[in-house]
This record gives C-alpha cells, structure tokens and sequence, in this order.
C-alpha cells in the first residue's frame, strides 16, 4: 500500500491535491477529504514521518490540519469565496495519535465579520478525541486570485 494512494484513507475519502510540488502540505501529507453534506472533513493516516521519538504524530502535524480545516475547511461550509489566512490559532492536545491511526477532523465556523471569521475544530484519532483547536482567520483576497488554491467542491457526496 502506497502512502499516498487512496487505499490509506477510510472508504470515501480522497487524496487531496492542494498546492504546488514542493509545498508544505504536499511534503508533510498526504491529506485526505471527502464531502459531508455542506462540510469538508480531512484527515490522513499517521505515518513514521509523522511521529515524534515515541511514535506519537508530532503536534506540529496535528497542528498543520486544524489550521487547514479551519481556514479552507470554513471557506467550504461558508461558501465565502474568500482566501482565509490565519491571524492566531491555538490548541488543547488531549490525547496522542499514534503511529498508524487515522486522524480527521471538521471545522465548524463560529461568527463571520467584516474581516475576520471565528472558527473551531476538533480533530480525533481513531474516533477518539485528540485535538481542539481555535482560530481566527482574516477575510484575504477572492479565492479565485490565489494561485494554486484548491477547489474542493469536487469531492463527491
């Protein structure tokens, strides 16, 4: 089994082709999304590039998710057609993910201003709880001026 091939992900899930070669999730990934109604779930299967000394996905990972399910996993619940950057995120770790445990998450948009989108999500590990995180994400440029920018409307159902 590939560690980017579909058959790593949970039937239904899709590997996500979110930026340029080279880039940060493209190096870090594979991540994986698929439709849940009007929201985007993502997820990936921890893997030994992933873990830390204890075999535990490193928090910086669990991290790199949340802050992409709430800035593009908001934008695709929200429809706001808007590249949302992060101004601040934090996070309560509350139980590790270990090697070869399929983590997901979705993000669940709090308050939209004028500038600014409030949002949370929680992340689990095998069903389980694993991460909470806040964010707030600035209203950037139209989604349709940022290069590479990921349509995510084409995951099926």
């Amino acid at each position: 089994m590939s560690a980017t091939s579909d058959e790593s992900a949970p039937a239904g899930f899709t590997l996500l082709r979110l930026s340029q070669p080279g880039s940060f999730i493209e190096v870090n990934g594979p991540l994986f999304g698929k439709r849940e109604e009007n929201r985007l779930v993502m997820g990936f299967r921890v893997e030994p590039r992933h873990c830390n000394p204890a075999n535990f996905c490193h928090g910086a990972m669990m991290l790199a998710l949340a802050d992409m399910l709430i800035g593009p996993g908001s934008e695709f619940e929200l429809q706001s057609g808007r590249f949302l950057p992060t101004v601040s995120i934090s996070a309560d770790f509350m139980a590790p993910a270990p090697l070869g445990a399929w983590v997901e998450g979705r993000a669940e948009p709090l308050r939209m201003m004028s500038s600014l989108l409030f949002a949370q999500c929680l992340i689990t590990a095998d069903g389980l709880p694993a991460l909470r995180a806040s964010g707030i994400m600035k209203l950037g440029a139209p989604v349709s001026s940022v290069p590479a920018q990921p349509d995510f409307r084409s995951l099926v159902p």
